[in-house]
């Protein structure tokens, strides 16, 4: 974060503007150079076309990312906000014919002269990258194929929330043509900065249309939800759905937590104390340092989220009774982020909310309990989500083993652009393989369900 000699942020900069289509595009260099109202008007514009967006991307969360060091240029992730605005007095002409604003014919006046009745369309945070760590969409071998042909895949250009591969909108706009307009900004934006590529990650439908409609190439890869399609009133209920083998499997990895003296509790919101922060950190830092890595995230990030969006936090914490005095000691937590949808109270008087997804995020344990990872991970949520009428949780990337506890594959797309036009072909050929193959795959998987088959129609 820039700082003056106080010690006080400094304001953010505009560092690109140019005229493209009916619209006037600005590049700045902080988050927050785009007021929170309006941000927050995008989101609400994104809901009203059908289209939630996750608690990853508020301004409170990406700002976060930023402001903490934990997606920054030292870290190798330089954002780029990039937002789109039409002029009002466009807006009367018929589409693609503009007046004859002068600043169509001398863009770079846009940075000294922005137009003052502009009214922003969409945006969109792309962050130019050194390395292809904190994606979930793994790109080593083209950065290694462009190194072994003497070309430089980093700096590559990447749209997605860091450290973070929930599937939802990425490109935020008020329509479909807006949204289009922008991918074709991004597109129009990395060549500027003359980097090797444009990833759109784990984006929606409707961001992949407008990314096809650039000339960005499709990939697809699998993750596991968890959906209450059914109804289920209780996880009794949810576990007489699987087959015989699936329910045994899960009841016996929940006795074994049980008989190893560890209980759970969970905590939401303002609920969640500093210690409560603290002991997540301890356990969250101890699963990446075990595997040799330091954490993504630092507890400066996570004290900040727990200020400026606590009511999108749900914490699963094991204990265990000391073999002395008995008292319950934490020795593990998973953290649940969970969506809040807004709801009109009685009469349309006041304004609740209430939880609509929730997002498994991260766990670590301090002791190794057998069975306790599934039981933090995947048990403690879907019964929080079956008492609180949540309908879907969705697991995180990967794990095949997550079928065996009823998280089904779901599909997710990214969008690609690579800016050689060889390796473009090339990989776009590889795409095309890949897919084929990703397709079976997922063919494959939906014949290994876990749950009971209907009973075949008498007579057949």
């Amino acid at each position: 974060m820039k700082q003056t000699e106080m010690g006080l942020p400094t304001a953010a900069e505009e560092v690109h503007s140019w005229v493209q289509n009916d619209y006037v595009i600005r590049v700045f260099d902080r988050l927050d150079a785009l007021p929170q109202d309006l941000w927050v008007a995008l989101l609400d514009a994104e809901r009203g076309q059908g289209r939630d967006c996750t608690p990853f991307m508020t301004p409170a969360y990406l700002a976060a990312l930023q402001d903490t060091g934990c997606a920054s240029p030292e870290t190798g992730w330089t954002l780029h906000l990039l937002t789109q605005w039409r002029p009002a007095s466009w807006a009367a002409e018929p589409a693609g014919h503009p007046p004859d604003n002068p600043a169509r014919h001398h863009p770079d006046q846009l940075s000294t002269h922005p137009p003052t009745d502009a009214q922003l369309c969409a945006a969109c945070v792309l962050y130019v990258k050194t390395h292809s760590y904190g994606e979930y969409v793994f790109d080593w071998a083209w950065a290694d194929a462009y190194h072994r042909h003497g070309l430089a895949y980093y700096p590559k250009g990447v749209v997605a929330v860091p450290f973070t591969p929930v599937p939802g909108p990425r490109l935020l706009a008020v329509d479909a043509v807006a949204r289009q307009t922008l991918a074709a900004a991004l597109v129009s934006l990395s060549e500027r900065l003359e980097l090797s590529s444009l990833h759109l990650l784990f984006a929606h439908e409707a961001d992949v249309a407008a990314a096809q409609a650039a000339g960005l190439m499709l990939r697809h890869t699998v993750q596991f939800h968890w959906e209450n399609t059914a109804g289920w009133p209780d996880f009794d209920a949810f576990l007489a759905s699987l087959t015989q083998e699936k329910r045994k499997k899960i009841k016996q990895e929940r006795r074994k937590v049980r008989e190893a003296g560890v209980q759970f509790h969970t905590l939401q919101g303002h609920a969640i104390t500093e210690a409560d922060w603290d002991f997540f950190y301890r356990c969250y830092e101890r699963t990446y340092l075990e595997h040799g890595n330091a954490p993504y995230l630092s507890r400066a990030f996570f004290a900040t989220l727990a200020a400026s969006q606590p009511d999108n936090w749900l914490l699963c914490v094991a204990t265990r009774a000391g073999t002395s005095d008995h008292t319950a000691t934490p020795i593990a937590c998973s953290l649940i982020a969970v969506n809040q949808i807004q709801i009109c109270g009685e009469h349309q008087k006041s304004i609740e909310f209430e939880p609509s997804v929730a997002y498994g995020r991260y766990w670590g344990a301090l002791e190794r309990v057998d069975s306790l990872h599934f039981e933090a991970c995947y048990y403690q949520p879907i019964e929080w989500c079956l008492a609180h009428g949540v309908t879907r949780f969705e697991g995180g990337a990967q794990g095949e083993h997550k079928m065996a506890r009823a998280l089904m594959p779901v599909q997710t797309t990214s969008a690609h652009w690579l800016a050689h036009p060889a390796f473009a072909e090339a990989i776009d050929r590889y795409l095309q393989r890949e897919g084929d193959g990703m397709a079976h795959y997922m063919t494959e998987l939906a014949q290994r369900t876990p749950f009971k088959r209907p009973a075949p129609p008498l007579g057949t």
